[in-house]
């Protein structure tokens, strides 16, 4: 009797599954040999194609990985000898070719991850070059989900990874964890570029590309967690986005408004990942190695512990974070701790003081408006909301800011 032939739909899954959980693993193990990131990620596509029709016809090899991994190789022989100059040819197929005919499972292919990360985090690209880059290797996002994640369009967000892929060649950006001298460095560099893909994600309350985005840095954060264990910093940024993460359904109204978090349904927030974001924090607390993403994610922790909040530990810890980060918006994001935790007035003064920096920047327009509100200035208040709905990038805010004028127009 013939065996059953393989199920279409689920061998489609399957490698669905297997691109989005070793997608990086795979293409990071491949530019370690190639030594070139397009040359990489064209084998790996192309053999992922292969897998469609092959394992369709036959079901999954015992070691998909290892499969992927010999077929994309093969690949990169092949794209070598059309394109390959003459001189380089050989050595580089004889190499590659040594490395083809290995027989790799998933527990041979070693974890390239940690040096894909810091050579797509590289100080040499742009942040936003960081942050596409990695969310197109590491991540698993198609360039056109990239490209959607900064409102751009597919050609061009693909001619910026291209780019950025070709300046690693030619500027011979090593492809490396950094040594213990530059690592502190390097690593908060890492951590920025995840925390900037998380906040892409959750400053846009609506769409399914935000929330993916969201989980995208939540599973990188989880990755450098295991690639790189007992790291304060790691620990303390992946708290943060669990903590955050974890109130996403709870942050919008039925008709689409932002919730600020203290009238929040509470019943709505993800108890078990605030459970598990709190747990590394303490975890990471122990190290002794304070850093600004445990200070932020201790914040968090602050928010969802008790109502209210103990604003008075917070303006503490925005002290220790402004010693680290002595930024405009720490300032801006203390002074409303301030004013929370009874010192309205001296929190005014310290908001207002930064007007001249950032008078273009949303968030500070509607704490202003808040706080002027509060102590009776009201025709201020509203010229404050009103620039504030002006800058809204997000139309859930735009609404809440809407209502909050509405209401102070509405005071005596």
């Amino acid at each position: 009797m013939q065996p059953a032939a393989p199920d279409p739909q689920s061998v489609s899954r399957a490698i669905d599954a297997l691109a989005r959980r070793d997608r990086g693993r795979l293409l990071s193990a491949l530019i370690a040999r190639l030594k070139n990131f397009q040359l990489a990620e064209d084998a790996l596509q192309d053999a992922l194609a292969s897998a469609v029709v092959h394992w369709g016809r036959t079901g999954l090899p015992a070691s998909p990985q290892g499969w992927l991994l010999k077929v994309a190789l093969r690949k990169a022989i092949d794209l070598l000898r059309k394109s390959a100059r003459e001189d380089r040819k050989t050595a580089e197929i004889a190499r590659l070719s040594v490395d083809e005919a290995a027989e790799d499972t998933a527990d041979d292919i070693q974890d390239e991850r940690l040096r894909l990360i810091f050579t797509c985090c590289h100080p040499a690209l742009e942040s936003k070059t960081q942050v596409a880059l990695t969310l197109r290797t590491l991540g698993g996002l198609s360039t056109a989900e990239v490209a959607g994640a900064f409102l751009d369009n597919e050609t061009t967000m693909g001619q910026r990874l291209s780019r950025a892929r070709t300046k690693i060649l030619a500027a011979g950006i090593p492809y490396e964890v950094p040594g213990p001298e530059a690592w502190a460095e390097r690593l908060q560099s890492v951590l920025t570029v995840v925390y900037l893909i998380f906040n892409q994600g959750y400053s846009c309350s609506t769409g399914d590309q935000h929330r993916q985005l969201g989980e995208e840095a939540i599973y990188l954060g989880r990755m450098l967690n295991g690639l790189r264990p007992n790291e304060a910093e790691i620990e303390g940024l992946l708290a943060l986005m669990l903590i955050t993460e974890a109130r996403r359904a709870a942050r919008l109204a039925a008709d689409g408004t932002s919730i600020p978090i203290a009238s929040q349904d509470r019943k709505l927030w993800n108890d078990g990942r605030i459970a598990e974001g709190l747990a590394l924090l303490d975890q990471a607390i122990a190290r002794r190695a304070a850093g600004p993403f445990q200070i932020k994610a201790a914040i968090a922790g602050l928010h969802v512990q008790s109502e209210p909040p103990d604003w008075r530990q917070i303006v503490l810890l925005y002290d220790s974070l402004l010693r680290m980060e002595p930024t405009p918006v720490v300032q801006l994001n203390r002074a409303v701790a301030l004013a929370e935790a009874g010192a309205i007035e001296a929190g005014l003064r310290v908001l207002e003081s930064l007007a001249p920096v950032l008078t273009a920047y949303q968030p500070f327009h509607a704490a202003h408006a808040e706080l002027l509100s509060r102590i009776g200035q009201h025709r201020a208040a509203l010229a404050a909301y009103d620039r504030a709905i002006d800058l809204a990038s997000n139309p859930s805010d735009a609404i809440f800011l809407r209502h909050r004028r509405a209401q102070a127009a509405d005071k005596p």
